[in-house]
């Protein structure tokens, strides 16, 4: 590919940058930038701060197989907290803080480090209706996950009073001056290679094995496994749209004819319509009840559904995983044996004469 050839050529550091998650995209990816063309990119992650355990692994497996530098920005977890109740009132979805996050470091990282290219995987070309792919793929906008996804910039979250412009500083975009100044420009690697992610899927679990793992609001294992709250995500969807995240991927299944559409609607309004642990995990962060919860999405509910549309049934089987942040189950459990340890050297010093003498 010339581009790449170009990039690799003109390097003074890094070839590219990668974002990456650690997900099934960007564990692609750096396959094909590493292994298919050896380019050296380096890995930059925006953290959402609620990483499963899979997605824990997958993320550090990746750095390993494929002999990554990495950099990582971890927002804290009370200003993730704050925003994801913000972000409900917004925007109507819990996530606005990662759709800004994922947009905003990347290209921090690119132009402080004079890295010119930046490489996402899946285009919304892809697996949406807000692109095609005659629309053109050389030309690059700073705001595209504003555009798609953020809805909101960092300066109009800050404008709520829910966080300061200075505690959103990473979450700020680059003025175009400077992406102008330092030739910062990003591509799609799904707008020039052939994409089909339950392929790559199923590559890279048997050649480097990344894992799958179970996830809410949907039928498949491989989307947003890095994230807990990925089914509470698509949950808003159900509740806006009357659909959600088993319906996207039941009308591609029944377009390969993998299964009828009465099977897939079958299977899509059994999954849509159910309430995913990980709301308890969003309600206890944003400190809002079921009734406070139910109130607000309404107000970003589409017209034309009324409250017949959408049925929502409590999900009867429990999950795999622990829908917390793998890193605060860390934390949990170390202080946990930590807090024992103490214990029992307490009471060892408190039966000691040596204590007493």
């Amino acid at each position: 590919m010339q581009i790449l050839s170009r990039a690799k050529r003109e390097a003074t550091s890094y070839d590219c940058i990668l974002p990456i998650s650690g997900g099934k995209d960007s564990f692609y990816q750096a396959h094909v930038l590493t292994k298919v063309y050896n380019l050296r990119p380096l890995a930059v992650t925006f953290s959402h701060n609620w990483y499963s355990e899979t997605g824990f692994y997958n993320l550090q497996l990746c750095l390993r197989e494929f002999q990554l530098d990495h950099i990582q920005f971890t927002p804290s977890r009370d200003l993730v907290n704050r925003l994801a109740r913000q972000s409900l009132f917004e925007i109507g979805d819990s996530c606005w803080h990662c759709h800004a996050g994922v947009g905003s470091f990347p290209l921090k990282i690119a132009v402080a480090f004079g890295i010119k290219l930046l490489i996402w995987g899946e285009s919304i070309c892809e697996s949406s209706g807000r692109a095609t792919y005659k629309d053109s793929v050389n030309s690059y906008e700073k705001d595209y996950f504003t555009r798609v996804s953020a809805k909101k910039s960092a300066m109009q979250m800050a404008e709520t009073g829910c966080a300061s412009l200075k505690e959103l500083s990473l979450f700020t975009l680059p003025s175009s001056q400077e992406i102008d100044d330092s030739g910062v420009w990003g591509l799609h690697l799904g707008d020039y290679i052939f994409w089909d992610e339950e392929r790559q899927t199923e590559f890279i679990k048997s050649h480097y094995g990344w894992r799958e793992t179970e996830m809410e609001s949907a039928y498949k294992g491989f989307k947003s496994a890095e994230c807990i709250m990925a089914g509470v995500h698509d949950y808003m969807c159900y509740q806006k749209r009357g659909f959600s995240r088993a319906t996207l991927q039941a009308a591609v299944d029944v377009r390969n004819g993998l299964m009828t559409r009465d099977e897939g609607f079958a299977l899509a309004r059994r999954i849509d319509a159910e309430v995913p642990h990980a709301l308890e995990y969003y309600k206890k962060l944003s400190g809002l009840s079921q009734t406070e919860f139910e109130y607000e999405i309404k107000k970003h509910r589409s017209p034309q559904l009324d409250s017949s549309d959408i049925n929502p049934v409590l999900k009867s089987r429990s999950n795999t995983e622990v829908l917390e942040p793998f890193v605060e189950q860390i934390l949990q459990r170390m202080q946990g044996a930590t807090d024992s340890r103490l214990t029992a050297q307490d009471e060892i010093l408190l039966n000691s004469e040596s204590w007493w003498a």
